[in-house]
């Protein structure tokens, strides 16, 4: 496997003082808009944090809450709930796009990793704080999960190939393990491996490639094919100058500049097409940014203001 190297262990101190600052040891607890940060994303960097967004009306709210919790509990400790009332916090459910409730997300490392909408059955919760603590390591005493962790830690800190190199230890001790094929792939895609990463996935079994935990790096490593060499950027460029409605150019240069990282201006050209005729060949333009997002990550800062820019056109 190209771009996997073994270098042995990798020693990672980290911020020890926001880590504790976070970890106050409360199993489930309530938070609001001004203590998400702590409560939530600090808190998951040291182990996954379940959010339960609810209201006081919602009747699948009051279903599902007391399973969450006796689901949490029965972790023992490996995993924490934090409920946020949406009706007093409507800031912070907007910015999190949330449009029903109940909604669950699930954050590790201060990014979202699973998730769900609407109640579920008492079996199916415990399956899902089961599926988290697998896949994200939480299991304190598993030196596989401990490795995980480290590997997480490493990438965070923008340490890609050492996060490559303990994620490729640890799927050769454990091909199962879809946390490490998850690391492997969004390494080698911040190390600019493309190639490496398509073959890598096009290697694992049918049913880790539709896990849900690779979805948005399918569609990432989709949209990095789509990078053009730089005389075909400028002749779209050229054409989108050319003529403010040459919507198949803008389009392409979006598509283009998006593999390349250029990520606003791309969002941007694909907002004007929308704004333009947002019915030009069957909304593409519309759909190409839902990619965008999947892609960037549904709590990614840019990702949030195009939603909002989004929304806010199609409401017009």
């Amino acid at each position: 496997m190209q771009g996997i190297t073994a270098t042995g262990p990798y020693a990672q101190g980290g911020d020890q003082e926001t880590a504790a600052a976070a970890d106050d040891g409360t199993l489930i607890k309530e938070t609001n808009q001004q203590d998400f940060q702590r409560d939530v994303l600090e808190a998951s960097m040291q182990k996954p944090v379940i959010v339960d967004f609810w209201a006081p009306w919602c009747g699948p709210c009051k279903q599902l809450m007391p399973a969450l919790e006796a689901a949490v509990e029965k972790a023992g400790g490996a995993v924490r709930m934090v409920k946020v009332n949406i009706d007093e916090n409507q800031m912070l459910a907007g910015q999190l796009r949330i449009q029903s409730v109940p909604t669950v997300y699930a954050f590790f490392q201060g990014r979202p990793v699973d998730g769900f909408a609407g109640a579920q059955p008492p079996s199916e919760v415990e399956a899902f704080v089961t599926r988290l603590i697998e896949t994200t390591g939480a299991a304190s005493d598993d030196p596989l999960a401990q490795a995980v962790e480290q590997a997480k830690q490493a990438f965070e800190d923008g340490q890609f190939e050492a996060a490559l190199s303990i994620y490729g230890q640890i799927y050769q001790h454990d091909p199962s393990n879809i946390a490490a094929v998850q690391g492997i792939l969004n390494c080698q895609l911040e190390l600019g491996f493309e190639a490496e990463a398509g073959e890598f996935l096009e290697e694992l079994p049918e049913e880790q490639k539709k896990a849900p935990e690779l979805a948005a790096i399918v569609t990432r490593l989709e949209l990095s094919r789509e990078r053009k060499d730089s005389s075909e950027v400028l002749a779209l460029r050229q054409a989108v100058e050319a003529d403010a409605d040459n919507h198949q150019a803008r389009f392409d240069l979006a598509v283009a500049l998006q593999a390349e990282g250029h990520r606003e201006e791309a969002a941007e050209l694909l907002l004007e097409i929308f704004r333009k005729d947002r019915d030009w060949n069957e909304q593409a333009s519309r759909r190409k940014l839902l990619e965008f997002f999947e892609a960037w990550g549904f709590t990614d800062p840019l990702t949030i203001k195009m939603r909002s820019r989004l929304s806010s056109l199609l409401f017009s």
